[in-house]
């Protein structure tokens, strides 16, 4: 079941009803973790997701990723990881993390959600 989020403000967002002072992915399950950051070693940076993120998130049966870049809308894909979302047919939404919230709330489908939760 997918869980609802309540809220975000910055370095934190509200998941059913807990909050999380970290960025959080959000599997198709519905299982809340902390998102690894595995793009910050290459980038030196959280603020862009490499392949290997990419790959890391993506899970078989996603119609689609949604991505909340942070309360300004900092973080973006790389080319790399753009190519591998395409590769397996899986869209990518990136919207600013308050927007994406309204997006995880109103939307049925089956997406796994990746939340920034500064800048």
């Amino acid at each position: 079941m997918k869980p609802k989020i309540e809220e975000t403000r910055f370095g934190s967002i509200t998941v059913a009803g807990v909050k999380y002072g970290h960025d959080v992915i959000i599997q198709l399950s519905g299982k809340v973790e902390k998102r690894k950051k595995l793009s910050t070693e290459l980038f030196g940076t959280a603020h862009i997701i490499s392949q290997a993120e990419a790959e890391s998130v993506y899970e078989e049966g996603a119609n689609w990723i949604l991505i909340g870049t942070g309360q300004s809308g900092k973080a973006r894909l790389s080319p790399e990881a753009a190519v591998f979302f395409q590769s397996k047919r899986c869209p990518v939404k990136l919207l600013t993390t308050p927007e994406a919230i309204r997006c995880w709330n109103e939307t049925e489908d089956a997406v796994i959600g990746l939340f920034h939760v500064t800048c």
